[in-house]
C-alpha cells in the first residue's frame, strides 16, 4: 500500500491531519521531525543551534530515504523537505503527497516557539512560503487548501487522500 505524505509549511497543520488520517485509516504515523529528535537525541532546535541548518538537512534527507522505503504509513515531514529533491523522490517512490497550503497569516496565529526557522523572526513564515510554495505545488499530487475550519478542512484532506489511495490502486 502507498504512504501519505503531508508536506507544507511549518504550522500547516501535517502533524495534526497526520495523526487524524492515521487514527481514520489505521494506519501507522511517522512524523519525520520526531525521528530525527529521536535519532539525534536532541531537539530540532538545539541541531540548528549547534551544528547549522546543514546538518539538520543532512539528517532530514537520511529520514527521507528510510521513510521512503516504508509501506502503508501516513508522514508528516518537516516544511523544509521539498528544498532537496532527493527527499522527494525518496518520499514519492512509494508515496501520495498532500501539500497542506496555509495561509502565513493564519499560521502566525500558532505558537511556533519550537520552529527554529521562524521562531525569533515569525515574519519569516512569509518568505519561507515564497521560498517553497512552487515547490510543494511541484511535488503534490493533491493540495487541501488549510483553513479556520478545521471540520472543513478535515472533510477536504479525507477527499483528497480518498481520490489519492483509489487513484492509485
Amino acid at each position: 500500500m502507498k504512504n501519505i505524505v503531508l508536506i507544507g509549511l511549518s504550522g500547516s497543520g501535517k502533524s495534526t491531519f497526520g495523526k487524524r488520517l492515521a487514527a481514520r485509516y489505521q494506519m501507522p504515523l511517522v512524523d519525520m521531525d520526531a525521528e530525527i529528535v529521536k535519532k539525534a537525541g536532541r531537539s530540532i532546535s538545539d541541531i540548528f543551534a549547534t551544528d547549522g541548518e546543514k546538518t539538520f538537512r543532512d539528517m532530514e534527507t537520511a529520514c527521507a530515504k528510510e521513510c521512503g522505503k516504508l509501506s502503508g504509513v501516513i508522514i508528516s515531514t518537516g516544511g523544509g523537505v521539498v528544498l532537496r529533491e532527493e527527499n522527494m523522490a525518496a518520499l514519492k517512490e512509494n508515496g501520495l503527497v498532500l501539500f497542506m497550503d496555509r495561509a502565513p497569516q493564519e499560521i502566525l496565529g500558532e505558537d511556533l516557539s519550537d520552529r527554529p526557522l521562524v521562531a525569533d523572526d515569525q515574519q519569516k513564515i512569509y518568505r519561507l512560503r515564497e521560498q517553497r510554495y512552487d515547490l510543494y505545488c511541484k511535488y503534490a499530487d493533491a493540495v487541501v487548501q488549510n483553513r479556520r475550519e478545521k471540520d472543513d478542512t478535515e472533510a477536504a484532506v479525507v477527499e483528497a487522500v480518498e481520490k489519492l489511495l483509489h487513484g492509485a490502486e
